[in-house]
């Protein structure tokens, strides 16, 4: 029995040690594999889309969880007034770290924030789910707001960065706002049913566990803390000469005016509702969900219509805009949950057109008259969702006790007819081709990296007509070409 002992201890060494390299080999593989550019940038749609839908899903999660419990933790006489400030205070939050975030993120790259936003938004969720009074309830939201000025913004950006081509610069874009879309729409039945199955924590707890996922699969793939590339990428443009560029202006109040009716009517429809239908909770409760197929859709045709006609992504907007307008203003004529369901499928229809258009065009302007570094501008459209959802909780009830749910639903729909007209400023955008002044703002204060140090020795010998040759033994030296004044000063960028 000993000699067999002994003859079966190095087999099964063997085979451990066989297995153990067998396993290395798959990581290794897997390792590769995950390096490729192609499935890289898969990976981290991927990643930003899940970082995406839990931002939404954790923001509209608490609609059916907050009245209900709050009534247990205070009288009823103030609860609608802190219910609107808790609502408000994650867009407020993120409203002013917003400028912030931007600068950090073209400072450091999108990676790290993305993975700070990540680590926030997790803590926000537990807070949430232990949360036992107002103040708790209060600083999780605050902290989600915190949480998605970092992650959010660096998401978009981070596809922009990777998505270079238009085309599938827009497919990307897209795929996040479905997502978006799916979070909030989604987030309401799902937090009801738990909540009412399986208490408060059980929703919260199980947004915590997809947020870590995500944040482990964001520090394996994009190694936040080992990659230094960003000391050899260009500077971004200050996010204040962002705003004050009136293509970029045009394009944030756009994506303003077109959120406030969903930002406006989520805190009052279900009052409404209940007045005038005498709808039952799973109708209210409801309200949104069947929304997510027109926006969907909506996405997908403006994506099919941008790779097809690249030039009429103004015109997409313009139409999304008279979409939410002439809907926007048909709600108050509605008298049951299916006429209601029409009117909010189209604001949601002709949300998806203005975003899907406008978002990549945001890229591209930074693109053709900036630096290609897109945390700023992404932080200026995030910003402008903000100023949306921030007074929509706050100001939509006063609205409508003071002129009425009809003038509101009225004043919005009139507001996004009358812009519409004013994204003809963006008509000229796609033919726009960057030019040395533009582009030289990168190098206004100077080289502060290598790559600002190359691009300026590069413009500097073309200035002069000098070209670099190898000669024979594969030394680099200068010859002198004749340039013509046009391309001494711009051809480089013709």
């Amino acid at each position: 029995l000993q000699v067999t002992g002994d003859k079966q201890s190095p087999n099964v060494a063997q085979t451990a040690a066989s297995k153990l390299s067998q396993m290395g080999e798959r990581t290794k593989i897997l390792g590769n594999a995950i390096q490729d550019p192609e499935r890289q940038k898969r990976i981290i749609l991927v990643i930003v889309c899940v970082a995406l839908l839990l931002d939404n899903m954790l923001y509209m999660v608490i609609v059916p969880i907050i009245p209900d419990y709050l009534e247990g933790l205070q009288k009823a006489a103030d609860n609608a007034q802190h219910i609107g400030v808790l609502f408000a205070s994650k867009a407020i939050v993120q409203l002013m770290v917003n400028p912030i975030s931007g600068t950090f993120i073209d400072r450091v790259g999108y990676d790290i924030p993305l993975f700070i936003g990540l680590n926030v938004m997790f803590l926000s969720t537990l807070t949430f789910a232990f949360a036992d009074n107002y103040a708790t309830l209060f600083l999780a939201r605050s902290m989600q707001g915190l949480g998605s000025a970092f992650a959010d913004t660096s998401g978009i950006a981070l596809i922009a960065d990777r998505y270079t081509e238009d085309t599938e610069r827009s497919k990307a874009l897209g795929i996040a706002l479905a997502f978006i879309s799916f979070g909030s729409l989604v987030a309401p039945p799902f937090g009801g049913v738990l909540y009412e199955f399986a208490g408060k924590r059980v929703p919260f707890l199980i947004l915590a566990c997809i947020c870590l996922t995500d944040g482990v699969l964001c520090l394996t793939v994009l190694k936040p803390f080992s990659n230094r590339e960003r000391d050899n990428m260009p500077v971004g443009t200050p996010i204040y000469k962002l705003m004050i560029d009136p293509y970029i202006a045009v394009v944030a109040g756009a994506l303003i005016i077109c959120n406030i009716p969903l930002a406006f009517l989520e805190p009052t429809i279900a009052n409404w509702m209940e007045d005038t239908m005498h709808a039952s909770e799973w109708e209210i409760g409801m309200t949104w969900f069947p929304a997510f197929f027109p926006h969907v859709l909506g996405v997908y045709l403006t994506v099919k219509l941008a790779a097809k006609y690249p030039h009429l992504q103004w015109f997409y907007g313009a139409i999304g805009m008279v979409f939410i307008g002439a809907s926007s203003c048909t709600v108050p004529a509605c008298k049951n949950f299916g006429q209601l369901m029409i009117p909010l499928c189209g604001i949601c229809f002709g949300i998806a057109f203005v975003d899907t258009a406008l978002l990549p065009t945001l890229g591209f302007l930074v693109d053709v008259r900036h630096v290609s570094v897109y945390g700023s501008v992404y932080a200026i459209a995030d910003i402008s969702y903000c100023v949306a959802y921030a007074l929509g909780p706050v100001a939509a009830g006063q609205i409508v006790h003071n002129l009425g749910f009809v003038q509101l639903n009225l004043g919005m729909g009139l507001a996004n007819v009358l812009y519409a007209p004013a994204l003809l400023l963006l008509k000229n955008v796609s033919q726009m081709k960057p030019s040395f002044s533009e582009r030289n703002m990168l190098l206004e204060d100077g080289p502060t990296g290598l790559y600002d140090t190359i691009k300026m020795e590069q413009r500097e010998k073309k200035r002069k007509g000098l070209c670099t040759t190898l000669d024979e033994n594969g030394i680099e030296t200068f010859v002198q070409r004749s340039y013509s004044e046009e391309e001494s000063s711009g051809g480089e960028y013709a």
